[in-house]
């Protein structure tokens, strides 16, 4: 079965691997995005960073959520570089997904001696 996005994650994983080879751990959350953006740009992909994304309740705007990473306009990337994740960086992805409308999203924790992805779906 394939999954939906399956091409277009599979190159942002492949040129965040790329980054985190390059890069290694240690660095702040700031280098490695600007460097996934890069590695994004020179294979095509279309990146914007830091969009912002309004949070409404009951008709009113009530406040913005920043996207580190939003891809082609369907996938929502937030990246990490922590000790280890945890249930709230799952839901805050959740949170950015249905705030900008769409289904998937990539968590990326660039602190590990390997990069660790986790794919996140919003149903």
């Amino acid at each position: 079965m394939k999954l939906e996005h399956e091409e277009l994650t599979g190159k942002i994983i492949g040129a965040a691997i790329e980054v985190h080879r390059a890069l290694g751990p240690g660095f702040v959350e700031a280098i490695y995005e600007r460097a996934l953006v890069i590695a994004l740009k020179k294979i095509g992909v279309k990146a914007e960073q830091q969009t912002e994304v309004k949070i409404f309740f009951a008709g009113e705007e009530v406040g913005v959520h920043r996207l580190d990473l939003f891809v082609e306009g369907e996938i929502v990337v937030d990246l990490k570089a922590i000790k280890d994740l945890a249930e709230v960086h799952f839901a805050i992805v959740k949170s950015q997904l249905r705030a900008a409308h769409k289904k998937h999203g990539l968590l990326l924790n660039f602190a590990k001696p390997t990069l660790e992805i986790k794919r996140v779906i919003c149903e």
